[in-house]
């Protein structure tokens, strides 16, 4: 089930770069050069917020999430996983905090939301590393450490890239927080501003669903009348039984089936003859082609012939139905 109000859960923040606080080492530059090669290389980008830093325990009443969320639905397995193993032999890694930029005594998650909820549930204090961060950095760290270990989905990405937008971040700190080159965000972007929040929020994560198909979701929304189409879908609630990619399955085949293919015209080849007497003093061409038909007189005698056919068209017309009747069928 998809997590409801996704959009408007991203909770608001102050996106200003004047922090009084201490900044991280980590070298923020041009995106073309910090660049990450690997899943393993962004895992250890992230670790480099924890080096050589004091590990504390810290009430996890205490701490309040991350002012931009990236997951989108609760991943019930995982989390219980990770509960049992922490609840067994302890909480290996720390997480990281910052203190809250607007209330004292509080602190905020950087990256570790799901140790910090299995904390509360189990009734321990959490092991963490508090670092003063401004939120350019916040963010980037929460990226990075993501996209390295939780295994983001596109959409999820997606949105995060959109919400980080949003905000007022450049493209270059968001292929930072993403490790993501700048085709790749204006991408994410593009997909969820053409999908509505409404759309995406309904069908949640979709693990099993890649960029393209994501992609093609999103041009075939826009398509007239798909609108109100893709609204019926959603709001069945048979709809919300269906597990995440389901659901998307659901909606893109539906979409598919609505947009019928253009029948191309097959234009009919016409069908020519030419007629003219013996002294060639008019020559006829007439032309057949579907329910037309046309003559064309050419020649010194071709205006008084087609004035002649056209005063005794009466008389013709009347030949041809009389012919007609002792016509053979197939003749």
């Amino acid at each position: 089930m998809a997590r409801k109000n996704l959009l408007a859960g991203l909770a608001d923040g102050d996106t200003s770069d004047q922090s009084q606080q201490t900044m991280t080492t980590y070298p923020i530059r041009g995106a073309s050069k910090s660049m990450i090669r690997s899943i393993d290389e962004l895992a250890k980008q992230a670790d480099r917020f924890l080096e050589g830093e004091t590990v504390i325990e810290i009430d996890p009443e205490t701490i309040d999430g991350s002012f931009v969320s990236e997951r989108m639905d609760d991943d019930k397995a995982q989390f219980s996983e990770l509960l049992e193993a922490i609840k067994t032999r302890g909480q290996d890694s720390p997480v990281l905090v910052r203190p809250h930029p607007k209330f004292d005594g509080r602190f905020q998650i950087v990256f570790g939301h799901r140790r910090v909820r299995v904390a509360r549930e189990l009734g321990r204090k959490v092991r963490a590393v508090v670092k003063a961060l401004d939120d350019k950095t916040h963010v980037i760290a929460q990226g990075q450490e993501n996209s390295a270990r939780a295994n983001l989905t596109f959409v999820e990405r997606a949105v995060f890239a959109k919400r980080l937008e949003d905000l007022g971040y450049d493209r270059e700190v968001i292929s930072s927080a993403l490790s993501a080159n700048a085709a790749a965000v204006s991408k994410m972007i593009s997909v969820v501003t053409r999908v509505p929040g409404r759309i995406i929020e309904k069908i949640g994560s979709a693990a099993s669903v890649g960029r393209e198909r994501w992609v093609e979701l999103s041009l075939l929304v826009g398509k007239s009348g798909h609108a109100d189409k893709a609204e019926a879908i959603i709001s069945d609630p048979a709809f919300n039984e269906l597990d995440s990619s389901e659901r998307f399955d659901k909606l893109i085949g539906a979409l598919n089936k609505s947009t019928k293919p253009v029948k191309k015209t097959i234009e009919k080849k016409a069908i020519e003859s030419a007629w003219a007497p013996h002294d060639k003093s008019v020559s006829v061409v007439s032309q057949a082609a579907g329910k037309s038909y046309t003559l064309a007189l050419k020649d010194k005698n071709a205006v008084h012939f087609g004035g002649w056919i056209s005063e005794n068209l009466e008389e013709l017309y009347r030949a041809f139905m009389e012919s007609e009747k002792t016509r053979k069928p197939g003749d």
